[in-house]
């Protein structure tokens, strides 16, 4: 998460304030309810982002194999996001293990796994889902109090309705929606006349 130079001088100017604490005026308390509010948004753009990587990640382990390169990098790229490999994944690199990304890939996942199911037995259960989201901000000490009321925001437009899939139509797979590249065809030798 990157801050802009003005949220770092809020975020400065809070910190200090947290620690000798002091009255603020309201224009600061507005300041610092913006920045939780920002800091709220990207936390759960963050989370949205991440169930549909996932999601993505499930859909191409479902069109194995002919999705190999396309679920490799993305099962990569969640491991390094802090995703845990469930059977499935096993189950999909075993079958892959001749590829030498795959085989890595399987060993690095069979330790995660492991360190998973050795940490839910011992009682601290490690989760795979997004952070809970934070608690509000009602009031800094020395601000305005926690009743006096939020100014008003503008609603946001309602989005449109988007359209859904026929209940009897499965998902595309990955290979439906991206088919393979086709190699450009080189054209016919001419034939000199002799």
């Amino acid at each position: 998460m990157a801050f802009s130079a003005d949220e770092l001088r809020v975020l400065r100017r809070a910190l200090a304030i947290a620690l000798h604490p002091m009255p603020l005026p309201d224009e600061d308390v507005q300041d610092c309810l913006r920045l939780a509010g920002a800091v709220d948004e990207a936390v759960g753009e963050a989370g949205r982002l991440r169930t549909f990587l996932l999601a993505d990640l499930v859909r191409y382990r479902n069109a194995l194999p002919g999705s190999v390169s396309g679920y490799l990098e993305l099962l990569q790229d969640a491991l390094a996001g802090g995703y845990d490999p469930g059977p499935d994944d096993l189950a999909a690199l075993r079958a892959l293990r001749h590829r030498p990304v795959a085989a890595a890939l399987l060993e690095r996942c069979q330790v995660l796994a492991e360190r998973s199911v050795r940490a839910r037995l011992a009682g601290r259960a490690v989760s795979a889902k997004a952070p809970a989201p934070r608690s509000r901000l009602l009031a800094l000490p020395g601000g305005r109090a926690a009743a006096d009321a939020e100014p008003e925001r503008p609603k946001a437009p309602a989005e449109p309705a988007r359209p859904t899939r026929p209940a009897g139509r499965p998902a595309p797979k990955p290979s439906e929606v991206f088919p393979p590249r086709r190699r450009p065809v080189p054209p016919p030798q001419q034939r000199a006349a002799g």
